[in-house]
């Protein structure tokens, strides 16, 4: 069942708000000759930043030509459980991005900090509100079969210009450099922490939360550029502007198509398998 925002002003100016920033993001690195984007915090290598967003874009669109929603909309009202949530999840989300830059960005503190403060922290909260019905449980609908299916062009679709032909992102040699032991292990913890995490809690938690209090895609634009600000912690060469740029320029704009992905199919192996390709498919590339 689909919920109408509680705040629909709110909702239209953090819209506007959230893609004015992605697109002062881009004017800025085009003024200043930094298209090219990095995209791995393993290495400095660069790739135009157009070439990340051909698939998330061309992901979008494919995701709005499938067939629409038909569920019926449910009027009612976010209740004061649903909004504390949300803005304790916002505030993790900020402290995250802050600290995790303050802190530079390497280990052990940024499995720490995202350890605390996107899995121990919300955990906390859904403790403390468990007898909150609406807020313990936004997912009251039986998914339809589409959405179960739906999913498989737009991913398909991402995958094939992410990784294949002229927009490919160049494989990484990592595999060449360790055992299959160590590569194994290194796959599945940057699944666990990275991928698996990070969705669950931007997207699963943040995102469906203040979809219930602005609407989707503001929710859609805020819980992405919360998403790609972190990346700045990692990625980041000290220069904060161009950093934030870069930031929202490149995860921003693939927040979108995961988003996108959450809000519309309710399913979470769509957004895991392009979270997990994002991060372990170069490295798998690179032992061809």
């Amino acid at each position: 069942m689909r919920n109408k925002p509680g705040s629909p002003a709110l909702g239209l100016s953090v819209l506007l708000a959230g893609l004015a920033l992605i697109a002062a993001s881009v004017l800025w690195l085009v003024l200043n000759g930094a298209t090219d984007i990095r995209y791995s915090a393993d290495h400095a290598g660069t790739i135009p930043m157009w070439h990340r967003w051909i698939p998330a874009l061309a992901g979008l669109v494919l995701i709005r030509l499938l067939p629409p929603r038909t569920t019926p909309v449910d009027a009612t009202p976010p209740g004061r459980g649903v909004r504390l949530q949300a803005v304790v999840l916002l505030g993790a989300a900020v402290v995250f991005a802050m600290a995790l830059r303050l802190a530079g960005g390497g280990e052990p503190a940024h499995t720490l900090l995202k350890l605390g403060l996107l899995l121990a922290v919300p955990v906390l909260l859904f403790w403390l509100s468990r007898r909150d019905s609406a807020a313990r449980d936004l997912f009251h609908e039986r998914p339809a079969a589409w959405r179960h299916y739906g999913p498989i062009a737009p991913v398909a679709l991402w995958l094939a210009l992410t990784f294949a032909g002229p927009l490919a992102e160049p494989p990484s040699d990592y595999a060449a450099t360790v055992d299959p032991v160590t590569l194994l292990v290194t796959v599945v913890v940057v699944f666990l922490v990275n991928s698996l995490l990070e969705e669950v809690f931007y997207r699963r938690w943040l995102q469906t939360r203040w979809e219930r209090v602005l609407g989707p895609w503001p929710a859609i634009v805020l819980a992405s550029l919360l998403w790609a600000a972190w990346h700045i912690g990692i990625q980041g060469t000290g220069n904060l502007p161009a950093d934030l740029a870069s930031a929202f320029a490149n995860q921003g704009v693939q927040g979108l198509f995961l988003g996108y992905l959450w809000s519309r199919y309710r399913q979470m192996w769509p957004i895991l398998v392009v979270h997990g390709a994002m991060n372990a498919a170069p490295i798998l590339l690179g032992m061809f």
